[in-house]
């Protein structure tokens, strides 16, 4: 005898029945834009940093390749299994920073504001793939040292890559 097997119901129906039943448990009608779910989809990027193929070699060795951990809302993007340990001026560190895939053509290690104050570096505040004048850091691997050249605080406000055209004309890399 076989049980049939039901997938979860998508995120986007689980938040839209919890609006409705916090709506409706205020007593309030359910708002019109929030009768279905938002093609924006807006997520907060934590500490993180883009390598190249280059760099991912000296950290965990000739050859190495990047292995999805976890896919990201953009297409094709994702969060690898391989971390690294980050370095700064004081002898601070951030332990477990997440390489996020595929390898890119520049290396870069984002980072909230208060994580530059911990390690006691100055950040600039720069939008992904802006490093001009910005400060260079050490990134640690299960095979080696790099040494980095770009480290910078994150633009919170700023759109990345790969979320569905609105209504609203939001367009990526446009700050708000």
């Amino acid at each position: 005898m076989s049980v049939a097997q039901s997938l979860p119901p998508h995120r986007s129906v689980v938040e839209h029945l919890v609006r409705q039943a916090v709506y409706a448990r205020l007593g309030r009608p359910l708002p019109r834009a929030a009768a279905a779910p938002n093609p924006l989809v807006v997520n907060v990027s934590a500490r993180h940093c883009h390598l190249t193929q280059e760099a991912v070699e000296v950290l965990f060795g000739k050859g190495h390749q990047l292995q999805v951990f976890k896919w990201l809302y953009q297409e094709g993007q994702f969060a690898a299994k391989e971390t690294v340990t980050l370095i700064g001026p004081r002898s601070r560190v951030i332990s477990n920073l997440r390489i996020l895939g595929p390898c890119r053509t520049l290396n870069q290690v984002e980072l909230a504001y208060t994580d530059g104050i911990a390690l006691g570096f100055e950040l600039p505040h720069r939008i992904s793939g802006d490093i001009k004048g910005t400060v260079g850091c050490m990134l640690m691997g299960s095979s080696g040292f790099f040494e980095m050249n770009s480290l910078k605080r994150y633009s919170a406000e700023a759109f990345e890559r790969g979320f569905p055209a609105t209504p609203r004309r939001v367009f990526d890399g446009r700050s708000v």
